[in-house]
């Protein structure tokens, strides 16, 4: 009698102990699946929202290919406005923008002893802006290819705000920055684009704020671009404006 009250109570205790743990299981499963099913219908929404502005973008290229247009820069360097200059731009066979300048650099002032060093201010400045225009070409345009590898890397993110959606992209290029694009879904064009990135040093911050417009066949275009430089304090605004078609 006893062994079949010990086997008894041993199978009353085995189900009592296997059940629960079952039923926690089965839970968590319910509840993994929960979680996973609305973050799946993100991560669809997601790679759907950034394959529709890498054609947007890769279309528009084809299309602004097709002009010229003249470049307004103007430079403030600690608070100090240095004076604008001009260039003719277009894209060249390697699909690159070719600038050439429009009009005579203003002429030197002052002595010889001033002259040089102004000069070696001038060529300090242009090394270091030749440093921060490579480092801001790998950021504008946006990548496809790198928008992929952040995406697979589980390092985009969106936001989306009525008509238009904000891309967000983490670590882009260098540990700690940040990309952020917005795209109009209805028109399937990007409006802007805002960087936030560092030379070197994590402490020389380096932004960029590029602002779109569209020409009137629709093509999209860089309207203006801020670039400040904290380290230097440095602000530089280009403008383009005067698009035509060449040839035309």
């Amino acid at each position: 009698m006893n062994r079949k009250f010990a086997i008894a109570f041993g199978k009353h205790s085995i189900a009592g102990t296997v059940v629960p743990i079952c039923k926690r299981l089965i839970l968590s499963g319910v509840v993994a699946l929960a979680v996973a099913i609305p973050a799946l219908g993100q991560n669809t929404e997601l790679q759907q929202k950034l394959a529709a502005v890498k054609q947007s973008m890769a279309e528009n290229k084809q299309r602004l290919e097709q002009y010229q247009w003249i470049e307004t820069t103007e430079l403030t360097l600690k608070g100090d406005p240095k004076p604008a200059s001009q260039s003719l731009c277009h894209y060249g066979p390697d699909g690159q923008v070719q600038k050439t300048p429009i009009g005579a650099p203003p002429p030197p002032s002052g002595g010889r002893m001033k002259q040089r060093i102004v000069a070696k201010k001038k060529e300090e400045m242009k090394d270091y802006m030749g440093d921060v225009k490579a480092l801001l070409s790998m950021y504008v345009p946006p990548d496809p290819q790198k928008m992929e590898q952040a995406y697979q890397a589980g390092k985009v993110s969106f936001n989306p705000a009525g008509g238009l959606v904000n891309l967000i992209f983490r670590d882009y290029t260098q540990p700690g920055d940040q990309l952020t694009l917005t795209f109009d879904t209805g028109a399937r064009k990007v409006i802007s684009v805002s960087i936030n990135t560092y030379m070197d040093d994590p402490k020389e911050v380096v932004t960029l704020q590029v602002q779109m417009a569209s020409l009137p066949d629709g093509t999209n275009y860089v309207e203006q671009t801020v670039l400040n430089a904290t380290a230097k304090k440095l602000v530089v605004t280009t403008s383009n404006a005067s698009y035509q078609k060449m040839g035309g």
